[in-house]
């Protein structure tokens, strides 16, 4: 049978709050006697505990092991992380997202640009070093470089879909 008391000073010694306290949380409705009168000790406590605020009653489990309490964390972090991004802004470890993509996209033409002139370049330098004619040398160079730039390209298509 549970233990039960009609002195709310007793449930508060007991539960190691304040009398105020307990009065407090029976007037916004946090606990509740029972129909006799009575305070039921475990009930009254699982019902304290489950409605204290983490940080702020003895009875409160850890900060983040209740939604509330990690809400309390959450919006503690904020304006840290807020005061950090501003800060690596203002260092300019941080750049905009349009410039970080147009300054990709110049990369990507350049790479393209050198990938495609590669065998005018060197295929008259393969050409002398097999013996072979520099015309053909290139046109093979360039539809093996055009079946790669192709697979590369179906690649980065699949892998932008998936994302």
């Amino acid at each position: 049978m549970p233990e039960r008391t009609t002195s709310a000073r007793k449930v508060a010694r007991r539960l190691g709050v304040s009398h105020t306290a307990v009065q407090k949380a029976e007037r916004v409705g946090r606990i509740t006697r029972e129909p006799d009168g009575s305070w039921d000790f475990d009930r009254v406590r699982r019902d304290m505990a489950e409605t204290a605020r983490p940080g702020r009653s003895p009875l409160a489990p850890p900060m983040e092991a209740t939604v509330l309490g990690r809400l309390i964390i959450a919006r503690l972090a904020l304006p840290v992380e807020s005061q950090r991004l501003a800060l690596d802004r203002s260092k300019g470890r941080l750049i905009d997202i349009a410039a970080a993509d147009a300054r990709i996209d110049e990369i990507a033409c350049a790479m393209r640009d050198a990938l495609l002139n590669w065998p005018a370049r060197v295929s008259g330098q393969i050409a002398a070093q097999i013996g072979a004619e520099p015309h053909l040398v290139q046109t093979l160079l360039q539809e093996h470089v055009a079946v790669l730039s192709n697979d590369m390209a179906d690649r980065f298509e699949r892998q932008a879909v998936t994302l």
